[in-house]
């Protein structure tokens, strides 16, 4: 095997263990989520395992990323993103950036009729944009509706949690620091 086909193989290793954990994931779940037994996880991230195709797509499916991106693949300069959604429940989110400082995605969150909310707090700091329909965000002890148009910045500390606000879904954009980088927006002034 040629030297830079062996460099890109035992890049691989370091680059799961590094997506893994800046999901904040553990080996177990990973395990529970793509099938794949956690000494076979150990090994491929320790570099003991090589990579095979069976292994990577379903940790290509979990971190929602681009195959390519998991072997480091060589960039072939297009540089669109290429969307692959991800659904879960009444929620479909799709990754706008690459893994990595600030997150964009895109969300869809549909309808769930008698759905409660269920505030919930983590690390990060949150910015959305409601494109379409309105937002139901509870945060802390607060309730708001937002509109399109409307956007919203949030410590995610403090207990929150985003739907639609009646009986149509809601889409919205969301920059995601995940140590709570905030998103630095500026305004034109031209």
């Amino acid at each position: 095997m040629g030297t830079a086909k062996k460099d890109v193989l035992d890049a691989v290793g370091p680059r799961l263990r590094e997506l893994r954990r800046r999901r904040g994931m553990t080996l177990a779940e990973l395990a529970r989520r793509t099938g794949i037994n956690e000494s076979t996880l150990s090994r491929l991230e320790s570099g003991g395992r090589k990579p095979t195709l069976e292994l990577l797509l379903p940790l290509a499916e979990v971190y929602a990323v681009p195959l390519d991106q998991l072997v480091g693949a060589p960039h072939t300069g297009d540089p669109r993103i290429h969307l692959r959604p991800v659904s879960r429940g009444a929620l479909t989110y799709v990754p706008l950036s690459e893994p990595g400082g600030v997150q964009a995605h895109k969300l869809l969150i549909r309808p769930s009729p008698g759905a409660e909310p269920e505030p919930r707090s983590h690390e990060g700091f949150e910015w959305l944009y409601v494109l379409a329909g309105r937002l139901r965000l509870v945060l802390g002890e607060r309730t708001l509706v937002l509109k399109p148009g409307e956007a919203a910045e949030f410590d995610t500390h403090v207990p929150h949690w985003l739907g639609p606000d009646g009986d149509r879904t809601v889409e919205l954009l969301v920059l995601f620091g995940r140590q709570g980088e905030r998103a630095h927006l500026r305004a034109r002034t031209d």
